[in-house]
């Protein structure tokens, strides 16, 4: 089934590709009308308006790129939402290009945080990835009013020649809100036609917003005729550094705004000032190259001309609800990348070598180790399978106080429904991980956006791991939300359940009376059961233990796995007041509270069965105190079995597999640990 969702999905991306040409075929059959040259229009653009037409076709002219020629492409990215816009866009370059590729972001610490860490794990190859701090480019355009919505990182473009290596002689920027429908190297192309005097490569507006007609009184800054659109500009920074073009712009910008006090379209108005200055510097694009989406726009007029879209544009604040007649088409293409399964995208380019990367070298000298005859080969390949991880997927704001503590756990789609309830209950920040395809990752964010609960919560940080391989790699997705935890203690927690009320304000006590910043302690949170889909939830320890008398909770696991809690006592927690000493006992897994330097999970554990058990070994191992705190508690809620527990119960082979990784991880606890750790060995033998 897996590898018939990759093909569902490719052959979808491709019926819209042919549904594309054929619609754009018969719209210019019919009206046969070129979209003339403005009047403002110039000899070079006279000249741009006939390639126009020479490339109304079926079959465009290929581009004259050298085969393993690199492309590169900049791109300015702050925050979350930047950040996911910009994977689509990196989505749709990937799925044409048959080229090299190396992005430039100028990024805020957010997204370089979020990106840095996507491409790592994505492992592309032929995609180099280099980050500029925009921090240290702010004060080039901070004196710059600006009203647009992009606010002061919409003026970075203007700082590219500064902020890109000197070495770099040409450059395709893009906006994050721009969906590629061909090959990028086909644009990369266009630079070998501009004249020894272009410097900068732009499709017209395709707006009437610079001709001033738009409302009474409306005074846009002046520009070229219908003026230039900077959501795709083609940058030759080599020409631009001889033309001097940091003073070039600045000058411009003093000048204008002697008389406009602020832009109202960003570094657009300021480029469009400069060319309108000096049109001789201009190439202008056909505007398939920037089909622009906002409302208002001749942007129908631009694509009846050919029978190939190139570049959509969605440059209006409302996105993909624009008005445009054939704006569902438009917004299926966009949805089908946004869709798209990235790990498809980790193809070699074909006659193009990648260099190796050290990740990749150790990947590959990881699987060439492998035994393929090993039955339990499947469940060692996936330890060392590298999983794309997207961090933050949605607003994060939150700083921490010195004794704070993170809620950290996991989940995919099946529990989903338990993320409002846990809000509820819990009111402090909160690290989750969601394994994830990209598919149900638009899912996760649609529901999250509409939830009255989540969309107020700025404290959650949502961390997508994005699925691959036939396994739950349980104990790599908890590393993950463990790792992005940013208090000094986490509550190592499950999704299936909800904590007591209070009981953040509780633990932030407790780790204070318990010393936990000097020592190494594990507070134990005791872990109920209910069997009822509808329970009053207790609301103090005493309401609870009634609730235990009358059968309607349940201490957990109580009828199928005992030993995994026997040892919290629970007989000893009823009357307890204060916090008491447990010894490690096997099998143990309790929810515990720790500081967040505590050992990672063991990743060699997947799908159902000892993922938890190993790591409570482990912090045994590391001589952590066993505290269970007396009026604290959680409640598991019922759910259906997960695909992991039927395979364990139905497969032997599963089941023999999870025996020989325990003999595994008991030996190298004993190597890491010595001979304290050889209890453990005893422990698993006397059962």
């Amino acid at each position: 089934t897996f590898v018939l969702q990759r093909a569902v999905l490719e052959s979808r991306v491709r019926e819209v590709e042919a549904e594309n040409r054929q619609i754009r075929l018969r719209l210019s059959q019919s009206l046969g009308t070129a979209w003339g040259a403005s009047a403002d229009t110039g000899p070079e653009d006279v000249e741009n308006t006939a390639e126009e037409k020479n490339n109304h076709t079926e079959c465009p002219r290929a581009p004259s790129v050298q085969k393993c020629e690199l492309i590169h492409v900049a791109c300015v990215c702050a925050g979350h939402n930047a950040s996911r816009d910009v994977v689509t866009l990196v989505k749709s370059i990937l799925f044409h290009r048959r080229n090299p590729l190396h992005f430039h972001f100028i990024t805020d610490t957010v997204a370089h945080r979020i990106l840095s860490t996507l491409f790592q794990s994505w492992m592309v190859p032929s995609v180099q990835v280099s980050f500029y701090d925009a921090d240290e480019l702010k004060s080039e355009v901070s004196w710059i009013p600006n009203k647009h919505y992009s606010g002061i990182y919409g003026l970075m473009k203007l700082t590219l020649t500064k902020a890109l290596p000197s070495n770099l002689s040409k450059v395709i920027v893009l906006d994050t809100d721009i969906t590629f429908a061909t090959d990028i190297a086909e644009l990369w192309g266009i630079f070998q036609k501009f004249t020894d005097k272009q410097v900068i490569g732009l499709v017209e507006n395709q707006s009437d917003w610079y001709l001033g007609n738009l409302w009474k009184n409306h005074k846009p800054w002046p520009a070229l005729g219908r003026g230039f659109n900077t959501g795709v500009i083609l940058l030759y920074l080599e020409r631009l550094r001889r033309l001097r073009w940091e003073q070039m712009w600045r000058l411009t910008a003093e000048r204008e705004l002697m008389s406009m006090l602020s832009t109202s379209l960003a570094d657009q108005d300021i480029f469009n000032a400069f060319i309108k200055q000096n049109p001789v510097l201009v190439h202008q694009l056909p505007c398939f190259w920037n089909v622009q989406l906002s409302d208002h726009t001749r942007s129908e007029q631009c694509y009846t001309e050919v029978s190939d879209l190139k570049v959509i544009h969605w440059n209006s604040p409302k996105k993909l609800r624009v008005k445009n007649k054939h704006v569902e088409f438009f917004r299926n293409l966009y949805l089908t990348f946004l869709e798209y399964d990235g790990n498809l995208l980790r193809r070699e380019l074909f006659g193009c070598p990648s260099q190796a990367t050290p990740e990749s070298i150790r990947l590959q000298t990881s699987l060439e180790d492998l035994d393929e005859d090993d039955q339990c080969y499947d469940f060692r390949r996936e330890r060392i399978t590298v999983h794309r991880v997207h961090l933050y997927f949605l607003q994060y704001e939150y700083t921490p106080t010195e004794d704070d503590v993170t809620l950290v756990a996991q989940l995919s789609m099946d529990r989903l429904q338990m993320l409002e309830a846990i809000c509820k209950h819990w009111e402090g920040p909160i690290s989750l991980a969601l394994y994830m395809s990209d598919a149900e990752a638009q899912q996760f964010l649609r529901y999250a956006q509409a939830s009255e609960v989540l969309k107020n919560r700025k404290n959650v940080g949502y961390h997508v791991v994005y699925k691959e391989g036939q396994f739950y790699p349980v104990n790599l997705v908890r590393n993950v939300a463990l790792r992005n935890a940013n208090t000094p203690y986490v509550f190592l927690a499950d999704v299936d359940f909800l904590p007591m009320y209070g009981l953040y304000d509780y633990l932030r006590r407790a780790v204070v009376q318990l010393d936990m910043a000097h020592t190494k302690k594990a507070l134990v949170v005791p872990a109920f059961e209910t069997l009822r889909y509808r329970l009053s939830f207790p609301k103090s320890k005493a309401e609870l233990l009634s609730m235990l008398d009358m059968g309607t909770l349940y201490t957990f696991r109580y009828h199928v796995w005992t030993k995994g809690h026997a040892p919290t006592n629970y007989a000893k927690w009823r009357t307890a007041t204060t916090p008491y000493k447990v010894e490690w006992e096997s099998d143990f897994e309790p929810y515990v509270v720790v500081r967040r330097d505590c050992p990672e999970y063991d990743q060699r554990f997947v799908g159902f069965g000892w993922n938890k058990v190993s790591h409570i070994m482990e912090l045994d191992a590391q001589e952590y105190d066993l505290m269970v705190l007396p009026n604290a508690f959680m409640i598991h809620m019922p759910h259906a079995p997960s695909f992991d527990i039927s395979k364990f119960r139905s497969s032997p082979s599963y089941r023999n597999c999870l025996g020989t990784l325990k003999d595994e991880f008991h030996q190298d606890l004993s190597r890491k640990y010595g001979s304290s750790a050889l209890k453990y060995l005893t422990a698993q033998r006397n059962i």
